[in-house]
């Protein structure tokens, strides 16, 4: 029992964290590609997103138990947990903060504001 735990769960987790990581690519190349690189669009695209998926899926584990513990695995350990860049944002903040101040903190202001809206968001379409 105990292994096909073990087995179930690690395979939710690389599921999920190849989806995630292949995701990440693809959006960020896409928004780079769009708007260009004044500032870190693609970082901020992906985490804005992953806080809007992190919502509905916590959500929409809570009111109906969705996915159960290996969809939770799946979809917000392997998932969203490759998926979204909080260290890289973490990064390019303290980057643009020594570089542009003002973008800098603007960047963050958007970022933490606009991802705790798309949070409740995604948790009010996810339920709750």
């Amino acid at each position: 029992m105990i292994e096909w735990l073990m087995f179930t769960t690690i395979g939710a987790l690389l599921t999920g964290g190849i989806a995630g990581v292949l995701a990440r690519y693809f959006v960020s190349l896409a928004v780079f590609d769009l708007l260009g690189g004044w500032l870190p669009w693609g970082t901020l695209a992906v985490n804005l997103t992953g806080c809007l998926f992190v919502g509905f899926f916590d959500a929409s584990a809570a009111k109906r138990g969705f996915g159960g513990r290996h969809g939770r695995m799946l979809l917000m350990t392997g998932f969203c947990g490759a998926y979204t860049t909080f260290s890289a944002l973490i990064l390019e903040c303290d980057s643009l903060l020594r570089a542009a101040p003002l973008r800098g903190a603007a960047y963050v202001l958007v970022s933490v504001a606009a991802g705790l809206a798309l949070f409740r968001v995604g948790s009010v379409f996810g339920g709750n």
